[in-house]
């Protein structure tokens, strides 16, 4: 029957539907959005710090002077981000908790965003599901327990989205709507780039939404509203790239500090279809399959799909399969031709739109039965990623600074000694502990360092080589060593040697759980 395969009439009126109020979906919005910061903020406190965590909360833990200074010669494209947390760590602390907790914030205002953005496209349940399934997507999960900026940028890549629609939607609105609607559009875009600079790679999937919202039929020749369209959005673009221009030039400046990028192993496409969003094979499988399922549905009519759910048209969903495809595709694409510039952690700002095909997904299976059997498997395969995420060594493949730091604080006493693994690189240094637990170092005699981190102009300590700092350890009577458990310098116990030969022994040994402590007397 002809009605078995025609979309709904909600879906056919999708992208021209003039009105666009947030009015109808305000509490959906809101309740998702509650939901998903439930989700990300707890047990956020459980894992320790990690190294790019630290390069957060040390930055921000600066005086202005100092951190104005280092972002002149690295992490100016963090900037933005490190003077927020100055002001949150000076009302609220440096806690686990506390720094990641803007995070998981900003993670409920992007669920409750892609419940606003779906809407207009699909229908309300399956846009709801969208913004619960972006909830407990592993890489939102991630970022959303994190203390970097990552979900900051996602929450305004929604929003800026948002009013991308609202404003290409405006064309019979007043004209000083319009021109708030599109002024507004530039100053997030250009706060967005502010906070991540990748934010900027959403442009190519904005100028694919202004086409697909603004013709009728995409057979048909351009017309002078799409034309008016693009040249609003192509302006308005402009201008929140000429308001970001500083951050653009500071970061093309200080790009080689991304540079370790290209001395990792080349990242495949099957990879990174994994690793981006989905952490896991089997929440990667479950998810590209209702993906792919979202994709025959609405270009090729896939028998046996459900479409009186109120789908989107082709039009509408090739804007979320551009939102998850060209950034990805640019950032990989300029991995092998330009320069190192691809990391998993940069398409986090894509995942409201992988929530959204995975939601057109499920509600395009046949019936409920299906759907909630879908659901529950998709579910099941996503727990697992989250109960290792919220583990006291869930971050960065297990980092242990907390638990070693609180080893130090129980056994050590003021005016032991301590050194710390240099031979790692300096995201792993276990170092780093020491600044962001002091309270456990507090009365300990940093044996190398020579200038610590806020009197310079970079991230960390300046320290020297355990043999040049022996006239230090010549009063000490125990040192603890806090070596990394894959570094070379543990393989070969270049410091215990050194130690040894001033006359110290291997009282004790203690493997946390990728540090090693070591505590040496004489």
């Amino acid at each position: 029957m002809t009605s078995a395969i025609a979309p709904h009439p909600l879906a056919s009126r999708a992208l021209a539907r003039p009105d666009f109020t947030l009015r109808s979906t305000g509490w959906s919005a809101f309740l998702v959005g509650l939901v998903a910061f439930i989700v990300s903020v707890a047990w956020s406190w459980q894992p320790s710090y990690w190294g790019d965590e630290a390069a957060s909360v040390m930055s921000a833990e600066r005086s202005l002077p100092s951190l104005f200074l280092m972002l002149g010669n690295i992490d100016a494209v963090h900037g933005a981000y490190y003077l927020f947390l100055h002001g949150w760590i000076d009302l609220f602390g440096a806690s686990e908790f506390s720094t990641r907790l803007p995070s998981a914030i900003a993670i409920g205002a992007a669920a409750a965003g892609t419940v606003v953005l779906a809407e207009k496209f699909i229908s309300r349940p399956a846009a709801i599901g969208a913004g619960l399934i972006f909830a407990v997507l592993p890489r939102v999960t991630y970022m959303g327990s994190e203390a970097r900026s990552t979900a900051i940028a996602t929450a305004i890549a929604v929003w800026l989205t948002v009013l991308l629609v609202l404003a290409v939607r405006s064309r019979t609105a007043s004209r000083r709507r319009q021109i708030a609607l599109w002024g507004g559009y530039s100053l997030l875009l250009a706060l967005g780039i502010y906070v991540f600079l990748y934010l900027a790679l959403l442009l190519p999937v904005h100028a694919v939404a202004v086409v697909a919202l603004a013709r009728r039929h995409p057979l048909r020749r351009p017309t002078a509203r799409l034309w008016w369209s693009l040249a609003l959005w192509l302006g308005a673009s402009l201008l929140g790239l000429l308001l970001a221009l500083p951050i653009l030039l500071a970061g093309s400046a200080q790009r080689e500090q991304i540079a370790f990028i290209g001395r990792r192993p080349r990242v495949t496409v099957s990879e990174a279809a994994v690793m981006q969003w989905f952490d896991t094979v089997p929440v990667a499988i479950m998810a590209w399959a209702l993906i792919i399922v979202a994709v025959m549905a609405v270009f090729f009519r896939l028998r046996g799909t459900q479409y009186q759910a109120g789908l989107p048209s082709r039009g509408a969903l090739s804007i979320f399969l551009a939102w998850m495809l060209l950034p990805s595709g640019i950032l990989l694409i300029g991995n092998e031709l330009v320069t190192p510039m691809y990391s998993t952690r940069y398409l986090s700002i894509c995942a409201p739109a992988v929530a959204i095909v995975i939601a057109v997904g499920l509600a395009a299976l046949a019936n409920n039965w299906l759907r909630a059997a879908s659901v529950a498997l998709l579910v099941a395969t996503i727990v697992p990623a989250y109960t290792v995420q919220r583990g006291e060594f869930g971050k960065n493949e297990g980092s242990d600074w907390r638990q070693a730091a609180a080893v130090l604080a129980a056994e050590a006493l003021p005016g032991d000694g301590v050194v710390f693994d240099q031979s790692v690189r300096p995201s792993r240094i276990p170092r780093l502990a020491m600044h962001l637990y002091p309270e456990a170092f507090a009365g300990l005699h940093d044996v190398t360092l020579t200038r610590a981190y806020s009197d310079t102009a970079w991230l960390w300590d300046e320290v020297a080589p355990l043999p040049d700092a022996l006239p230090a350890v010549a009063n000490l009577n125990t040192v603890w060593l806090l070596q990394y458990s894959g570094s070379a310098d543990w393989r070969h116990e270049t410091d215990v040697r050194t130690l040894q030969l001033q006359g110290f022994r291997v009282a004790e040994t203690t493997l946390v759980n990728r540090t090693i402590i070591i505590e040496m007397t004489r």
